[in-house]
């Protein structure tokens, strides 16, 4: 009977140390789940700072678009068309954003136009000649500059009407496809040529044709870093065809009056960042 009860108190003996034994293990193992290795807490740290670092970015590109004065575009309720684009609710303004996104209001003209007395590479008259009058005077200040500083600077293409853009982009789209022509040619409404505000410039270097290499004649060059002080900003900047919709246009001249034309120089960026208008 002696021996059945010490078989029975070491059975029992040995269930309770198992117990034990086991509940350690369980402890242990809730332990490694509960504590992240070094390696899983650095990357959780790296992803809260990358988030703040993104949080941070946003706000201070929010604090920028608030402190902009010249951000107008929330401040206007214009009308999207049938095709989503936007009807321009104020076309005569110079800071007005003409772009792929943007259209001119059906049958749209300049008040006025006049013919800046530049050089041209043609003689006859022609609209392409034109210009609204604040915008001519600007590009004649401009010409007389350059010539002060030995250069040759040719006008050759300003004004367009509706009809005449949609010839040009037509023909563009029959000899190069449409995907092709949309990267440097406007849909009728929605060039800036329309506006009266915009001129294409080259040089007899150049043989007077339009060309990136352009940026690499004394011209073009002088453009780039002068055109500022005369009104006018280079508007198809390098870089920035998934903002303007168009590929680098060094020669390409838009007057927005001499009181912004150095702050959008200066800020490296178009017009679309510098009024506030970006890709839809």
């Amino acid at each position: 009977m002696k021996e059945v009860r010490l078989a029975i108190i070491l059975l029992s003996l040995s269930l309770f140390l198992g117990a034990c034994s086991l509940d350690d293990w369980t402890n242990q193992a809730d332990d490694s789940e509960e504590s992240p290795s070094e390696e899983e807490q650095v990357e959780e740290q790296e992803k809260d700072e990358n988030d703040e670092q993104q949080q941070e970015n946003e706000q201070i590109s929010e604090d920028n678009e608030s402190n902009n004065p010249n951000a107008y575009a929330n401040e206007l309720d214009e009308e999207v068309d049938e095709d989503g684009l936007t009807i321009i609710e104020e076309p005569d303004i110079k800071e007005v954003v003409v772009n792929k996104d943007r259209k001119l209001p059906e049958g749209y003209e300049p008040d006025e136009l006049v013919e800046p007395n530049v050089r041209f590479p043609f003689e006859e008259d022609h609209p392409k000649k034109m210009m609204q009058p604040k915008a001519a005077r600007a590009l004649e200040n401009l010409f007389a500059a350059a010539n002060k500083e030995g250069l040759g600077l040719y006008a050759t293409s300003g004004y367009r009407s509706y009809e005449t853009q949609q010839r040009i982009y037509e023909n563009n789209v029959a000899e190069r496809g449409q995907e092709e022509a949309d990267k440097f040619s406007a849909r009728p409404g929605t060039s800036e040529h329309q506006t009266g505000l915009a001129m294409d410039v080259t040089s007899a270097e150049m043989e007077f044709k339009l060309d990136q290499s352009f940026i690499n004649t004394p011209e073009g060059n002088w453009l780039a870093e002068n055109a500022h002080e005369y009104g006018f900003v280079v508007r198809y900047l390098k870089g920035t065809m998934d903002i303007t919709g168009y590929e680098y246009e060094p020669w390409h001249l838009r007057y927005v009056g001499t009181d912004l034309s150095t702050q959008i120089h200066e800020s490296g960026g178009t017009l679309e960042e510098f009024f506030g208008f970006y890709p839809q």
